[in-house]
């Protein structure tokens, strides 16, 4: 897996950078066909801002997160992105294609 972190009006610390990297140990704990991970954190007048694209097998997945501390935004973040990879793991599992010998046993069975 790629991963890049980049701030936008900020300087990523290796305290933030290990951090990032901690709380997406979690995420690729329940999935791990991760090609690529982009990070963008933002610093604005009052608000703190963690948005990430994470690009999967077949899918793009985009979250962003905002609240008054970066640390808690990155939080949120990560809650909303191990949803929706879940999500995105449970729509693959449950779609997942019989094989052929299958489909006519129970053709025939019925």
């Amino acid at each position: 897996m790629n991963l890049s972190i980049c701030g936008r009006h900020l300087d990523v610390t290796p305290a933030i950078r290990e951090y990032v990297m901690n709380k997406l140990s979690r995420v690729l704990r329940h999935f791990d066909h991760v090609i690529d991970t982009q990070v963008m954190l933002s610093v604005e007048p009052l608000r703190q801002k963690a948005e990430i694209t994470m690009h999967l097998r077949g899918k793009d997945i985009h979250c962003e997160a905002t609240d008054e501390n970066l640390y808690a935004a990155i939080d949120l973040l990560v809650d909303k992105l191990d949803r929706q990879v879940i999500k995105h793991k449970d729509k693959m599992q449950n779609h997942a294609t019989e094989s052929a010998k299958r489909q006519v046993a129970d053709a025939t069975t019925a």
